[in-house]
């Protein structure tokens, strides 16, 4: 089992520690309901350095990034970010993923900490007829999340007026108490805020100097669970829940990230068959009428028949609901309402669009 740098201050803070993709990984701290509206109304703190960072550099690094990710690599700007999958050949998803270009020859893939092994092998394994380097950096970075509206005033403390320039999915490098690190304008949370890279044994400080900046903000340090209740309000999808190596990214409504006129990316004539001839599933969201937290495997019926299964459910903190994901058969989807077994009782739902939770964000765009 591994841990990362800020391991001791977890345990420290009284965090309820858990096993997560082989990392001990703090869940939550004060719970799981303060810290999500933490975020929501000023600022959370995550340690994500369970994720992974595969480096690709050479002179065909770009055109290489693009062979392997659905999106348009070409609309990338230097110091811009995108978010994109990597897809097999039968066009399940292999991991969704955010690319950091630095230039042309040099990305960064921040990949699932639960696929980090498996993507980068997955990366290194298609690299072989192009000129490039592939490199699993992950044990080299801490990771840290600052989420919330309040964000960049917090990280404005350490940083300066200079991160007033790293707009929504940008990214820019900075150095503070002689550390490097790359600071992006990115998140998991539905609100405005930043992952921030920097080397495994500055984490702690890191971590320590943002707690004190965020005091009068009332900033705080945020567990796993609040990380999945907010993206699940989001609708944002999760490895192992709405994606994986058997779903079509077009059936998890994922189709403004994949280019089908793309010259060519692993998979792409298979999605866009799939398309031609008929998706069969789709991923929809639910909230509950009656009683009851949905949670992953339930049977989603309608009259008796079975037409689906729940990926994500929770208790919404910022909704006091519950609500939702799951998919339904394609000839099921345009139904208002469904019925979800929990603890076998089926109990009504409505289904809802997406995003559950809707929020005006300023980013800086």
């Amino acid at each position: 089992m591994s841990r990362t740098a800020l391991y001791e201050i977890h345990k420290k803070l009284g965090a309820k520690i858990v096993e997560f993709a082989g990392w001990e990984m703090p869940v939550q701290y004060e719970g799981i309901r303060e810290e999500h509206r933490a975020v929501r109304a000023s600022a959370g703190l995550f340690d994500v350095s369970h994720m992974g960072e595969v480096f690709v550099t050479g002179p065909e690094a770009k055109a290489f990034v693009q062979w392997m990710t659905t999106n348009d690599v070409e609309a990338v700007k230097e110091y811009q970010a995108q978010y994109t999958l990597l897809c097999n050949r039968e066009g399940g998803v292999v991991d969704d993923v955010i690319i950091y270009k630095f230039s042309d020859d040099r990305f960064l893939f921040c990949v699932n900490a639960s696929n980090t092994d498996k993507d980068y092998e997955w990366i290194k394994a298609e690299s072989g007829g192009f000129d490039v380097s592939v490199d699993n950096r992950s044990r080299e970075y801490s990771q840290i999340a600052i989420q919330g509206p309040d964000s960049g005033k917090i990280l404005g403390k350490l940083l300066g007026d200079g991160l007033t320039e790293v707009r929504r999915f940008r990214f820019g490098t900075f150095k503070w108490q002689g550390i490097e690190m790359i600071v992006a304008r990115t998140g998991y949370t539905g609100e405005d805020g930043y992952e921030i890279f920097l080397p495994w044994d500055g984490g702690p400080a890191l971590w320590e100097s943002l707690t004190e900046a965020g005091r009068d903000y009332g900033i705080k340090p945020c567990g796993l669970g609040a990380r999945d209740t907010l993206r699940i309000e989001m609708a944002y999808p999760l490895y192992g829940h709405e994606i994986d190596e058997d779903i079509n990214p077009l059936e998890a409504g994922l189709g403004r990230y994949i280019k089908l006129e793309n010259e060519d990316f692993i998979g792409r004539d298979v999605l866009r068959k799939s398309l031609e001839d008929g998706l069969t599933q789709k991923l929809i969201g639910f909230e509950m009428i009656e009683r009851g937290i949905p949670r992953q495997g339930y049977d989603i019926y309608n009259e008796g028949h079975l037409l689906g299964s729940v990926t994500s459910g929770t208790l919404s903190p910022s909704l006091d609901k519950s609500i939702g994901m799951g998919y339904l058969k394609s000839e099921a989807a345009g139904r208002q309402r469904v019925k979800i077994e929990i603890r076998g009782t089926a109990r009504e739902a409505e289904v809802v669009d997406f995003p559950f939770y809707k929020k005006e964000v300023n980013c800086g765009d």
